[in-house]
């Protein structure tokens, strides 16, 4: 397991993270820990986006280990998440908090451009995605078409909201967990994904309104650019997962949903 703590501690690995994150038990004490996650998560904890954080501590090899409130529950279902009033409410108060942003610039948040996404997908791009030449012709129109954002607008971004990071405890509250790609970049990053993968174009724009903001066509065309990318990336993780079946569920979205 590679993890210790005092011996009253019991450990058990929860399944699918990696070996990164432990349901923790101690007598009647419950709590999710994780290792080396985002040190912004304590801010993220006071504003009640993610799970109570508990404690944090060093492990003797040197691994910061974060402990939050167990939160019994589900994640949501992909069509449930452009549904949920909550998500909306969650993203817009991560976008425009000021102290989120401070607090991610203090913990070393890095800012992230659409050139940057561009820059990561491409490097070390398995040869079979390269020689692909869908997936080419839909890189090549990013980089034709690289959105325009100022970075002095950019603000606090979960980085992945896809459906798998939002937490619906039994409690009914929603979280929005898993916070190790979080950015400092454009808000449609995390618009992106939502729009793009769970919301139909045609709501798009009611959609954008209820969270806030006018739904202008170079909005809509920075939300599009973004979401393809995350599905770019997906496609990516897919194949280095050699999870062929699940890589062509994720190119079958980028062709009915993005229309390339």
């Amino acid at each position: 397991m590679g993890l210790k703590l005092d011996n009253d501690w019991h450990l058990q690995p929860i399944e699918g993270d990696t070996g990164q994150a432990f349901m923790g038990i101690r007598q009647q004490e419950k709590v999710f820990i994780k290792r080396n996650t985002s040190p912004f998560l304590a801010a993220l904890s006071r504003e009640g986006i993610t799970p109570k954080l508990v404690w944090t501590k060093r492990a003797g090899n040197g691994d910061v280990l974060t402990a939050q409130e167990w939160q019994d529950g589900r994640v949501l279902y992909p069509e449930e998440v452009g549904r949920y009033q909550e998500v909306i409410q969650i993203l817009h108060h991560l976008h425009h908090s000021t102290s989120l942003k401070t607090m991610l610039q203090r913990v070393g948040g890095k800012e992230v451009s659409a050139f940057d996404l561009l820059l990561t997908y491409a490097e070390n791009l398995p040869q079979a995605l390269r020689d692909n030449s869908y997936l080419t012709k839909v890189f090549r129109y990013l980089e034709d078409h690289l959105p325009s954002y100022d970075p002095r607008n950019y603000v606090a971004v979960h980085g992945d909201t896809n459906h798998r990071n939002w937490l619906l405890s039994d409690s009914n509250r929603l979280f929005l967990v898993d916070w190790d790609s979080a950015m400092l970049a454009d808000p449609a990053v995390d618009l992106g994904t939502i729009l793009g993968r769970y919301v139909p174009e045609e709501n798009w724009s009611t959609w954008l309104t209820a969270y806030g903001t006018r739904p202008t066509s170079e909005m809509l065309e920075r939300i599009r650019w973004y979401g393809t990318m995350h599905q770019l990336d997906q496609i990516k993780q897919q194949y280095r997962k050699r999870n062929f079946k699940k890589m062509n569920e994720e190119i079958l979205i980028l062709k009915t949903r993005f229309h390339y």
